[in-house]
């Protein structure tokens, strides 16, 4: 990803958080994250967040995911003798589509079908105001719905470089060019 690109995903993250009156201090708009999985294809896989606090035992993070941008399928495992991560996911604006393990199948989702791996379907739909849970060591992916959305987590310790991926070609780095 080039300087220029990784900006233009910034600027298009902070314009979904005015959008969601999430109010972010300079030195948060400074910090937001662009992740764009390896995969050179920000706009259909990755995800911007800005984190607000991650110590050993909490974590509270704001995500935006633009129009039909995917987080891939990943797990939170166990890190450094710590159980994995349980997260919760609030949906601030916007609508998000969030698959976990259960009963469902590719053909009856919102979500468009990534082209990174995905197995799990079952689809929780969650709009403004609406939280749902993931324990450790749950697959999931989400996709933000036609106006993207901004989702808040809240969970315990972060450690999203030991997330295992679905597709192998992940990264979770993003490495910025010149």
């Amino acid at each position: 990803m080039t300087k220029q690109e990784y900006a233009q995903q910034v600027e298009r993250a902070l314009a979904h958080f005015e959008a969601a009156h999430i109010v972010l201090t300079e030195e948060e708009k400074a910090a937001v994250e662009v992740a764009d999985f390896g995969l050179g294809r920000v706009n259909e896989i990755g995800l911007q967040l800005v984190v607000y606090i991650n110590t050993d035992r909490v974590c509270a993070k704001e995500m935006v995911l633009l129009p039909g941008q995917t987080c891939p399928e990943h797990k939170h495992v166990p890190t450094a003798g710590m159980a994995g991560k349980e997260e919760t996911f609030r949906c601030r604006y916007g609508e998000v589509y969030l698959y976990v393990a259960g009963e469902g199948t590719a053909d009856g989702i919102k979500a468009n079908l990534p082209s990174s791996d995905v197995t799990v379907f079952h689809e929780v739909v969650l709009c403004p105001g609406e939280q749902y849970t993931i324990m450790p060591e749950t697959l999931h992916w989400f996709q933000g719905g036609p106006e993207g959305a901004v989702v808040s987590e809240f969970s315990t310790r972060s450690t999203d470089e030991t997330d295992v991926f679905t597709d192998p070609a992940i990264v979770r780095e993003t490495k910025i060019e010149e």
